[in-house]
């Protein structure tokens, strides 16, 4: 009974012996079988490695003698009699005498054996005790990391079955640790891109080669509210031999680093989003532009669906102490929706005006002055967001599951309300949300109480210029006359131009446009009193250069106002206009057949230098010829050369046969802009 026959020469492991792969192979375990007499009658090449002793030095010489030490041997003879009697097996560490007369402790493990003719052996198995009590170690330690790690562990066979799973990962993904054995991997962890998951486990598999701290987020079964985030690492797990035994994978709780990153990345969003709308509301002082401006920026991060919408008395400054629980009546001023939704059928369109009675949500914000927050909008809730039932079923149908409504609110007065609906997104509104969209409304609401301001100052002012300008009749003996008048775009102040047209004795009638330099109330009242006295003169029936130089000793009484005019007057009957000028802008004269040129007067010195003369001249006006009168504010810029905007009205008045409302039309649209500061008086007069 040798197995020496069965070992090669030389090398212990041949070409084709496999190389060893199992943990009695890690150990060396040595085997050899003694007979009843206590001779050596089988022993392996690990017994070679372990005592020394070649299978030649060692079958049949009697084991005691061979590697146990004198002082050893009652005790072995004894204890190896009583094995073989008793057939009691025995363990334990004994010193044992190796060839090179070294003493090594030894563990050992003996047991009988019988053959099929009944005869009697003993098997001991033997490993170096050093090197196995650093295994046992060595297990004890994983043991202990294993369970006792906060780190969830698992090991895989190769087709992604768990063999082992630590307490860790039993608290991480709530499976009972014993419930995943042999269990895939993809019917325990519940997260949306198993597929990838299990994809790079396979990869590992395949290359050997490790994925570490892959990022993953989900919602366990634990807690399905709320979002984690976890760290997984692969590793493939191999034999001494190199033989695939499966994958470990180790799983870190990262929820903790993942919300404070996942928060950090929201504040900063959020800062973003409030530095933008800093620049992107209130770009003009137009109420219904800056609504549209505020509803853009919060559909584009902060809700699915935005409205604002403001109380009709505040947009016309008549704001009185709010009801305590009555009606309001609302103007929508903007309406956007992130994607395409049915919910935007169920709000008020821009424009319209809606009442909201005191126990809507919305009503309940305007006059409390608190934001309203619904988390999460049940039936209950959507009576009080939608105008009507209608509405309330399109905002389910949506899918509308969180509301959130925030006053706009400027100089202490409520102006309306920044409406938000989330149905898409599907994270419901929290106390966050409710600040950054206070910050907006805030913001949005000074721009949108300027707009409207402005626009209240800017139409009692356009009212009042009007008033002061006369209503003249269209046609007077020998004229056909347009006029227009256009306040500045760019400011509300009233300006100081004026047109007149005044009938005159003899059919003649007295063409007047004039400009008192500055804006303001006082510039206005300056017109007034200006219009008051030519008209005065006009009666008089003085030459246009006497007309002005009265006019100039006024305007030097008046404080500091310099004023320009042109002051004419037609004669039907000789076809002439008699034309001064007080340093007001050339007139331009269109005649059929040829170009329109600008008329050659001496310009003369403003209204209110005094001591100046004033020239008269005569200037002939063929039938169907336009004289075209007008202020600087029609042609001057501030990025444009005069003569080249003047080039610009002589080329509009290429036709001169053209209606008289639509010459001055489009004398206005070809040369005015919207970023102006300056008012316009234009008349146009076609000799007939």
């Amino acid at each position: 009974m040798t197995a020496e026959s069965a070992q090669p020469d030389g090398d212990e492991y041949g070409p084709e012996q496999p190389r060893p792969v199992g943990l009695l192979d890690v150990l060396s375990v040595a085997a050899m079988v003694v007979d009843a007499d206590g001779r050596i009658v089988f022993w392996t090449p690990q017994a070679q490695e372990l005592f020394g002793y070649s299978a030649e030095e060692a079958l049949g010489t009697y084991a005691a003698r061979l590697f146990v030490h004198p002082e050893h041997l009652p005790a072995v003879t004894k204890l190896f009699a009583e094995v073989l009697k008793t057939g009691r097996s025995w363990a334990g560490a004994f010193p044992i005498r190796h060839k090179d007369g070294s003493s090594r402790l030894t563990e050992f493990r003996n047991m009988r054996l019988l053959d099929d003719l009944g005869d009697v052996f003993a098997l001991g198995l033997a490993a170096d005790h050093d090197l196995l009590q650093r295994v046992e170690t060595d297990l004890a330690l994983c043991e202990r990391l294993i369970n006792q790690s906060p780190i969830g562990l698992a090991l895989m066979d190769p087709q992604l079955r768990y063999l082992l799973v630590n307490p860790a990962l039993e608290r991480i993904d709530g499976v009972p640790a014993g419930d995943h054995i042999g269990r895939h991997l993809r019917e325990t962890l519940h997260l949306p891109d198993i597929d990838t998951i299990e994809s790079c486990l396979r990869q590992v598999l395949t290359t050997g080669t490790p994925l570490l701290d892959q990022y993953h987020v989900g919602r366990p079964p634990t807690d399905p509210e709320h979002e984690h985030a976890w760290s997984l690492s692969f590793y493939r797990l191999e034999d001494p031999g190199g033989r695939v035994l499966g994958a470990a994978t180790s799983v870190v709780d990262v929820t903790e680093r993942h919300r404070a990153a996942t928060e950090a990345d929201r504040a900063r969003r959020r800062l973003a989003l409030i530095a933008d709308a800093s620049t992107r509301v209130g770009t003009t002082l137009e109420v219904e532009q800056t609504a549209r401006e505020l509803a853009d920026v919060a559909a584009s991060e902060l809700a699915d669906i935005v409205a604002v919408d403001v109380l009709d008395s505040a947009l016309a400054c008549r704001r009185t102490r709010p009801p305590d629980n009555g009606p309001e009546l609302f103007r929508a001023l903007a309406l956007k929706a992130a994607h395409p939704t049915v919910a935007l059928r169920a709000a008020d369109p821009p424009g319209d005006l809606a009442s909201y009675d005191g126990d809507r949500l919305i009503t309940l914000c305007v006059h409390t002055g608190r934001p309203v927050l619904v988390r999460q909008v049940g039936e209950c809730d959507l009576p009080r967001i939608a105008r009507d039932d209608e509405a309330g079923a399109l905002l389910a149908r949506a899918g509308v599951h969180s509301y959130l409504a925030v006053p706009l609110i400027a100089h202490g007065e409520v102006l309306g309300a920044l409406d938000l609906k989330r149905s898409r997104n599907p994270v419901p509104f929290d106390q966050d949300d409710v600040v950054l969209a206070g910050e907006l409304a805030s913001r949005a609401a000074v721009a949108i109480d300027n707009a409207r301001w402005f626009q209240s100052v800017r139409n009692t002012a356009l009212t009042l210029q009007r008033s002061l300008l006369p209503d003249h009749r269209r046609h007077h003996t020998g004229l056909e006359l347009a006029s227009r008048y256009q306040p500045a775009q760019a400011t509300s102040e009233v300006g100081g131009d004026w047109y007149d047209v005044i009938g005159l004795n003899d059919d003649k009638t007295a063409l007047v446009v004039g400009d008192v330099m500055g804006n303001g109330i006082d510039a206005a009242a300056t017109m007034g009193r200006l219009r008051t006295a030519t008209c005065a003169y006009a009666d008089l029936d003085l030459d246009p250069g006497a007309v002005l130089q009265h006019l100039d000793k006024i305007t030097c009484d008046l404080e500091h106002y310099i004023v320009t005019c042109v002051y004419a007057v037609y004669y039907p009957d000789t076809r002439t206009c008699r034309i001064a000028n007080a340093g007001h802008m050339p007139p331009a004269l269109a005649r059929p057949g040829q170009a329109p040129r600008l008329l050659d007067l001496p310009a003369g010195a403003p209204l209110g230098i005094g001591g100046v003369p004033f020239t008269t001249t005569t200037v002939e006006l063929a039938p169907e010829d336009l004289l075209v009168l007008y202020t600087d504010g029609l042609v001057e810029t501030r990025h444009h050369p005069i003569d080249e905007r003047l080039n610009v009205l002589l080329t509009l008045l290429d036709e001169p046969r053209r209606p008289l409302e639509e010459t001055c039309d489009l004398l206005l649209y070809g040369l005015r802009h919207p970023e102006d500061h300056d008012d316009v008086a234009l008349l146009v007069a076609r000799a007939l």
